[in-house]
């Protein structure tokens, strides 16, 4: 045996591994940019929707229109992705996402004098489009994150990704809610397509990445390719199975506008404050997790923080103080943002890189869309049952869900990092 080394050189983890690479910056500048557009869209329309009619269930229906095309397209975009060049994709895609937004502004226009009831019939059908655009949009940039970092820095560039986009989530409902209640629902539009503008141009200064997927069989047997791969996956399956009904029944975060109208009667503003406590929450998680990694034992960890999660929406539904209200938002989007982190981590690690668009296609379909569709569950609780009844129950049913894939993967909560990396090579 040798002798061991007496002065051992000890490598200090870098933190900021990730943003060193310039293409990555540009990847979170694209990312941060549209994240912020989107959350102060989602704020503007969810309040503008229920002002107008006064409807939990038509609240929901903002959430079903952006989900049906993103589930219907997705399979569809995840092939589209692996066999295209991503640069252009994305500048198609975004593009789409503009003009959407544009009209938006249009049809909102006072100037234009519409019934309401148009105005909302119209909303509708532009989610729709953005939904659509959201089908392409998942895939493409999943497949894209994976060429500009190694794949040993995933772990640190998921937390970065996930940080940059949790800070546009705290910031752009905020701005939303702000805008609109001091200068209106036509300000709120213009700021919104020149955020989308500024994350266009991110696009263009990314380079361009030409597929390593050359499809030498149809479509369909293309798709069901990704598919197979999906559900053979144990971890990978049960990774988006838990997330897909967490959030369907944790998806309160839609009847927030009927908490800042009807509860605390702060209108916009109070709303704007309320969806950014959950990103704040989530965003000083994620900062932290770039020096304490939830990676030793990531199953387990998922799995309490997905049952913390559930906690922390019974609370807030059962608050009546507004403070700690935004206290217990905070707890759930930090608790969700251990989960996030969790779940990117394992998928990047687990996913081939020829089969990115489509694993992350069939991702999309469990996990892209069960926030808009949680969000059309809690509208209709929310019709059924009343307000606080519907969060309760969504609550209630999230921890469920975590107990029972607990029941379902116990051998799975002893797996750290390493030895999940280690039988994915050599599986591949």
């Amino acid at each position: 045996m040798e002798d061991s080394d007496p002065n051992p050189v000890i490598v200090k983890q870098d933190p900021f591994a990730a943003l060193r690479y310039k293409e990555f910056r540009s990847f979170l500048g694209m990312r941060f940019f549209f994240t912020l557009a989107y959350q102060m869209q989602a704020v503007v329309i969810g309040y503008h929707i229920y002002d107008l009619t006064h409807d939990p269930l038509k609240l929901g229906l903002v959430g079903l229109c952006e989900a049906i095309p993103a589930i219907g397209i997705a399979l569809y975009g995840g092939y589209i992705a692996d066999k295209s060049e991503k640069r252009s994709l994305l500048i198609k895609i975004f593009s789409g996402v503009w003009l959407a937004s544009v009209l938006m502004l249009i049809i909102t226009s006072k100037y234009l004098h519409l019934k309401e009831d148009l105005i909302v019939l119209i909303m509708y059908g532009l989610v729709f489009c953005i939904g659509i655009a959201r089908g392409f949009f998942g895939p493409a940039t999943f497949s894209l994150m994976a060429k500009i970092v190694p794949k040993e820095l995933y772990p640190n560039s998921s937390t970065w990704n996930s940080s940059s986009w949790q800070l546009a989530t705290i910031i752009g409902p905020v701005a939303g809610g702000f805008v609109n209640w001091l200068w209106g629902i036509t300000a709120a539009y213009t700021f919104i397509v020149i955020l989308v503008s500024i994350s266009l141009i991110c696009i263009f200064t990314l380079k361009k990445h030409p597929s390593t997927y050359v499809p030498k069989e149809n479509i369909f047997h293309s798709l069901k390719e990704g598919i197979q791969f999906v559900f053979k996956t144990k971890m990978m399956v049960w990774a988006m199975s838990l997330d897909l009904f967490s959030v369907f029944f944790g998806g309160a975060v839609a009847l927030l506008p009927m908490f800042a109208k009807d509860v605390f009667h702060l209108g916009s503003y109070g709303l704007g404050m309320m969806r950014g406590a959950a990103s704040l929450g989530a965003v000083i998680t994620m900062l932290a997790m770039t020096r304490f990694s939830p990676m030793g034992k990531p199953w387990r960890n998922l799995l309490i923080a997905v049952t913390g999660f559930g906690l922390s929406i019974i609370c807030y539904g059962l608050s009546k103080n507004f403070y700690l209200t935004l206290f217990f938002l905070f707890l759930e989007g930090s608790f969700d943002s251990v989960s996030v982190i969790i779940r990117q981590t394992i998928m990047q690690l687990l996913t081939p890189d020829d089969m990115r668009g489509r694993v992350s296609a069939v991702n999309s379909m469990f996990i892209g869309s069960s926030n808009e569709i949680g969000e059309f569950e809690s509208g209709l609780s929310a019709r059924l049952l009343t307000l606080v009844p519907a969060v309760v129950f969504g609550g209630s049913m999230t921890i469920a869900i975590a107990g029972v894939t607990w029941l379902k993967t116990k051998s799975l909560t002893k797996l750290s990092l390493q030895d999940i990396n280690e039988q994915t090579t050599k599986a591949a």
